[in-house]
C-alpha cells in the first residue's frame, strides 16, 4: 500500500513539474516587450535566487561544500566549469526559440532528446539496450532521415537540444556530481554575464517600466523552482522506467502549446512522416518503459521486497543478495528435511525393534 501511494504521489509530481515547464516555455510571449534572450537572463537570476531559497530550507548547503572539496587539480575544475555555457545555451534557446517561431523545433528536439540518451548510453557506457529501444531508435532515425533526405537539412533549434544536452549530461556524470550542486554551480557562474546583459540591453529599464513584470518575473522563478522540487519529489518516489515514461509529457505539452498558443502551423517543424515515425518511436519507448516497470514489480513482489521506494527500485545487488539468501535457506531446509526423514525412518525402525 505505501509503495502504491508513493508511486501515485511520483506521478502527480511528474505532471505537475511537467505543466510547470511547458508554461515557463510561453513566458517569452507574456513577458514582451522583452526579448527571448532578456527573459533567458531574468530566468537564470530567478533560478539561482529560488534555488538559494530551496537549499537553504533543506539545509543542504554542507553536502555542496562536502562535494566542492572533493575537486581536485585544474582538469577536474576544468570538468566541473564546462557545463555551465551548455545549460545556459539550453535555458536561452528555451525562452528564446517559442517567440522566434521555433517553438515546434524545440518541441522535436525534446522528443529526441531521450532516443538521443538511450543511445549515447549504449556507445559511450555500453549500457544494454532492449529489442524495443533499438526500434525506437530505428524509427526516431527514420523520420529524421526522410526529413533531411527530401529538404536537404533538419532544424539547428532540433539538433541544438537534442545534441546539446548529451556533453552536458556526460560531463556531469564524469564527475558524479549532485543534480543540486550542479545546477547551484552553473547558474553561479552565468549570474555575471547575464547581469551584464541585462545592463546593456536595457533590461532592468523595460522591466521597471511595466507593473507586469513585478509579478512575471517572480512568477518566473517560482515556477523554475517549485518544478525542479516536483522533479526531485517524482524522482525520489518513482522507479527509474516509469519516471522516464513520463517525461514525455513535457514534450507533448510544448508540442500542443505551439500549435494552439503559438499559432505554429506543423509544416514548421518539419514532415507528417517525420511526426508520425517520432510518434511511433515515443509509444514504443513508453511500452517499453512500463514493460520494465511491471517486470521488476514482480520480480519484487517475487522476493517479498516491500520497502518504500527510494531513487527507483532497491539495487540489482540487493535483489542478487537476496536471491542467494533465499536459495541457501531453500537448500539448508532441505536438508534438515531429509536428516528429519532420516531420523523419522530410524525411529519407525527402532520402535519395530522393540516391539519384537
Amino acid at each position: 500500500m505505501l509503495t502504491t501511494n508513493q508511486t501515485f504521489q511520483g506521478t502527480i509530481a511528474s505532471i505537475i513539474s511537467s505543466f510547470l515547464f511547458s508554461l515557463m516555455f510561453l513566458f517569452g510571449l507574456f513577458m514582451q516587450p522583452l526579448s527571448g534572450t532578456q527573459v533567458a537572463s531574468w530566468r537564470v537570476l530567478m533560478m539561482l535566487g529560488s534555488l538559494i531559497l530551496l537549499v537553504s530550507l533543506t539545509k543542504q548547503w554542507q553536502h555542496i561544500f562536502d562535494y566542492l572539496k572533493t575537486i581536485k587539480g585544474v582538469k577536474e575544475w576544468l570538468i566541473y566549469i564546462l557545463p555551465a555555457p551548455i545549460l545556459g545555451g539550453q535555458i536561452w534557446i528555451f525562452m528564446w526559440g517559442p517567440v522566434n517561431g521555433l517553438g515546434l523545433d524545440l518541441t522535436l528536439g525534446y522528443f529526441l532528446l531521450p532516443l538521443v540518451m538511450i543511445v549515447v548510453g549504449r556507445f559511450f557506457y555500453h549500457e544494454h539496450m532492449s529489442a524495443l529501444q533499438w526500434l525506437a531508435a530505428l524509427l526516431a532515425a527514420m523520420g529524421v532521415g526522410y526529413d533531411i533526405f527530401q529538404y536537404g537539412s533538419i532544424s539547428w533549434a532540433t539538433l541544438f537540444v537534442c545534441l546539446g544536452y548529451p556533453p552536458y549530461y556526460l560531463l556531469r556524470r564524469k564527475l558524479a556530481v549532485p543534480p543540486i550542486t550542479g545546477l547551484l554551480s552553473d547558474l553561479t557562474l552565468l549570474s555575471p554575464l547575464v547581469l551584464i546583459m541585462l545592463l546593456n540591453g536595457d533590461g532592468f529599464s523595460l522591466a521597471a517600466q511595466d507593473s507586469k513584470f513585478w509579478y512575471l518575473i517572480p512568477l518566473l522563478g517560482f515556477f523554475s523552482a517549485l518544478a525542479m522540487s516536483l522533479t526531485m519529489i517524482a524522482s525520489s518516489k518513482l522507479p527509474i522506467s516509469l519516471f522516464g515514461a513520463l517525461s514525455y509529457v513535457e514534450p507533448m505539452l510544448l508540442f500542443v502549446f505551439s500549435i494552439t498558443i503559438l499559432s505554429q502551423s506543423l509544416d514548421e517543424g518539419g514532415s507528417l512522416f517525420m511526426y508520425s515515425m517520432i510518434a511511433l518511436a515515443l509509444l514504443v519507448m513508453i511500452i517499453d518503459s512500463v514493460r520494465v516497470y511491471m517486470v521488476r514489480k514482480n520480480i519484487d513482489r517475487l522476493h517479498g521486497y516491500d520497502e518504500p521506494l527510494v531513487n527507483s527500485f532497491p539495487p540489482h545487488r540487493r535483489i542478487k543478495n537476496r536471491r542467494i539468501q533465499g536459495i541457501l535457506v531453500a537448500r539448508r531446509f532441505r536438508k534438515i528435511k531429509r536428516y528429519q526423514q532420516k531420523i523419522n525412518k530410524m525411529s519407525r525402525k527402532i520402535k519395530k525393534l522393540n516391539a519384537k
